[in-house]
């Protein structure tokens, strides 16, 4: 399936995202034929790491409080531990995600992402993957956790795409491009 004319929205941090978990879901994204573009609480840059190192910086396309799911066509969530967290913080970012979710759009969330996902109130019901130390997060919030490379649920609105870590990267971007 092709991503020709659609807009995925990244939504981020404005530091501490997974660069890995950021880059190659948005390059699978421009291959596929759409159009990322970086959603951020704040305007500016944001601050990528590999792992706990500083990484590159990318420019904000978007800022939380100036866009909703109707700009979009689907919605990516990367990891990092930070990034999340953070997220999970900001009233906009999380309504943002519940929005996504609910309007049935698909949604995909690799590593610690699915944190946010918690947060929004929006695995209840939901069979996903993420990095292993979510695994209590999840199941407590209501979802059915297991370990496995991609995960893709449809039991609510939508699609949802779920991976673990970087090395699952290759089936988490080959999803994108055929469900979104």
């Amino acid at each position: 399936m092709s991503l020709q004319g659609k807009t995925i929205a990244f939504l981020v941090a404005p530091e501490g995202i997974e660069q890995v978990e950021l880059t190659e879901p948005w390059k699978a994204v421009e291959q596929g034929g759409g159009t990322p573009k970086l959603v951020s609480t704040e305007s500016g840059r944001v601050q990528a790491f590999n792992h706990l190192d500083e990484a590159d910086t990318f420019p904000v396309d978007a800022v939380v409080g100036d866009v909703g799911v109707d700009d979009f066509d689907g919605l990516v969530l990367p990891g990092g531990v930070a990034n999340p967290d953070f997220l999970r913080m900001q009233p906009g970012a999380v309504q943002l995600t519940q929005s996504f979710v609910d309007s049935g759009k698909p949604v995909a969330v690799i590593c610690h992402g699915a944190w946010t996902l918690v947060t929004a109130d929006r695995v209840r019901g939901r069979r996903m993957t993420s990095w292993p130390s979510l695994e209590t997060d999840i199941r407590n919030a209501g979802g059915d956790w297991v370990d496995e490379e991609v995960v893709v649920d449809d039991n609510g609105p939508g699609v949802m795409i779920s991976s673990r870590k970087p090395d699952d990267l290759k089936a988490f971007c080959s999803k994108i491009n055929e469900l979104f």
